[in-house]
């Protein structure tokens, strides 16, 4: 934590003058929440909650401090985001670490989270198994297994990095004992059967990377964003191997893009599974399917 003098007669910036330097600056760059950015930058180097910066905006800071906060900065005007900058996500109210080998978790994937846990009456709040196919962070399966406490989980990525990751946050979050994270491809190599399978899997077609915002194409891991060439090839390969291990009163939740709904309810049959709903985001965009056996 960086320390703040106590002689408020200095001469220095403030705290409340870096946050509008910095604002100032984000927003010359085009960044779309120049002031937001800035006041987390801030509160991160200084060891405080965002929330603080405004408690303490007359305080002086030392050169050191003010030096400090410069790394920073200029990696938010180079579009790295503000999560990779101090590391760390919010998602469905838990902190999850990130590491360059995992995909930044976006709130639209929250829906998948509200998705699984309304399904508990048909589970009856029994103690089920979750299968999390391209886990990540693990974001989903540990969120979901916060809300549920009689579930537990298995989370598979073939990125070993995303793997150590995902039990890493599973430590941190106090949820280890009832989640287990693997490398592997797809559900390929698993005997067990579950009662759920989630998964966001990486569905953006080849053609649309150069739309991607450079936060995106620059620092999320590419084999976690791109889906082939019509951005559908993940669900071709993991609807399959999501059958074949899934109980048969299971549930199949997964996120699709924004217009792929239709794509990717016609690959959903030949695997073996019928469309149960189609849940929306906070923006009203179908935002993941949820299929059964069928």
């Amino acid at each position: 934590m960086a320390k703040v003098p106590e002689d408020h007669t200095s001469t220095g910036p403030t705290i409340g003058g870096l946050v509008r330097e910095f604002t100032a600056r984000f927003e010359s760059a085009g960044l779309d929440s120049p002031r937001l950015d800035a006041r987390i930058l801030v509160a991160h180097v200084l060891g405080f909650e965002p929330s603080h910066v405004f408690l303490k905006s007359d305080e002086i800071l030392d050169a050191d401090t003010r030096r400090d906060a410069e790394l920073p900065a200029e990696r938010r005007l180079a579009h790295e985001p503000v999560s990779r900058i101090i590391g760390t996500r919010e998602f469905w109210g838990l902190e999850f670490a990130l590491t360059p080998e995992t995909l930044d978790p976006r709130p639209d994937t929250e829906t998948l989270v509200s998705a699984a846990l309304e399904l508990k009456p048909h589970f009856n709040n029994a103690p089920i198994r979750i299968l999390d196919l391209g886990t990540g962070t693990g974001c989903l399966l540990l969120a979901i297994l916060s809300e549920w406490p009689s579930a537990t989980g298995l989370g598979m990525d073939i990125s070993d990095g995303a793997v150590a990751a995902a039990r890493a946050n599973a430590d941190r979050l106090g949820i280890a004992p009832r989640a287990e994270f693997r490398t592997g491809n797809w559900a390929d190599g698993l005997a067990d059967t579950f009662d759920m399978v989630v998964s966001n899997p990486p569905y953006i077609a080849e053609e649309e990377r150069s739309y991607l915002s450079a936060e995106v194409a620059e620092f999320d891991p590419p084999a976690a964003l791109f889906g082939g060439v019509d951005g559908l090839a993940a669900y071709r390969a993991m609807l399959p191997s999501a059958r074949r291990v899934m109980a048969p009163d299971g549930r199949l939740i997964i996120e699709i893009g924004s217009e792929q709904a239709p794509a990717v309810t016609e690959l959903l049959g030949p695997a073996g599974f019928k469309v149960e709903a189609q849940k929306k985001d906070l923006a009203h965009i179908v935002r993941c399917l949820v299929a059964r056996p069928g």
